[in-house]
């Protein structure tokens, strides 16, 4: 299954970012990821690659899509979102001389299970602990996205994702 850009902003929308211009905008496709908003969204790629499952595709346009559009306009969330990218980048650095999204993804799942962030609680309080703030900007934030987007919502047997109102069956069948 490829996920698609429309799959990006129909899992937006499920959190209410996407709506009339700013979906058009994000759909455009031309717009350019700043230096520190870029890293993090490599950061959330190679993360999503270990949680997606195996028949996924389309996985970077549709990160990229949906990191942009949850950005926008929420600085503070932006700020929180780039710290938690960033420290899993340098514990990456200390454990493994390199960027988490160099590493191989055997590497990269032995690193998110020492970090403990598959059982981490979420929290998106920055005084918690990393794997806290990872769990809730990242490893969530991207299972939320999946799973809310018509292609993703198919995986799991959701006809009508949040967000899409009407879902695929109300388009074929007014």
């Amino acid at each position: 299954m490829e996920l698609t850009r429309r799959d990006a902003i129909a899992a937006l929308a499920g959190v209410g970012l996407a709506a009339g211009g700013g979906a058009a905008l994000l759909a455009s496709g031309d717009e350019e990821l700043d230096t520190s908003l870029e890293e993090s969204t490599e950061t959330m790629v190679a993360v999503a690659e270990i949680l997606y499952p195996s028949g996924v595709t389309g996985i970077e346009e549709f990160v990229k899509t949906y990191a942009m559009g949850r950005v926008a306009d929420r600085e503070a969330y932006r700020d929180e979102l780039e710290r938690a990218c960033a420290d899993l980048n340098e514990t990456a650095m200390a454990w493994y001389d390199a960027q988490f999204a160099e590493l191989d993804m055997e590497t990269r799942i032995a690193l998110l299970t020492e970090m403990g962030i598959p059982e981490a609680e979420a929290s998106n309080d920055p005084k918690e602990t990393t794997a806290r703030r990872l769990r809730y900007y990242v490893w969530n934030e991207l299972q939320y996205a999946l799973y809310t987007s018509p292609t993703g919502g198919k995986l799991v047997g959701i006809e009508n994702p949040q967000g899409y109102p009407g879902g695929l069956t109300y388009a074929e069948h007014p």
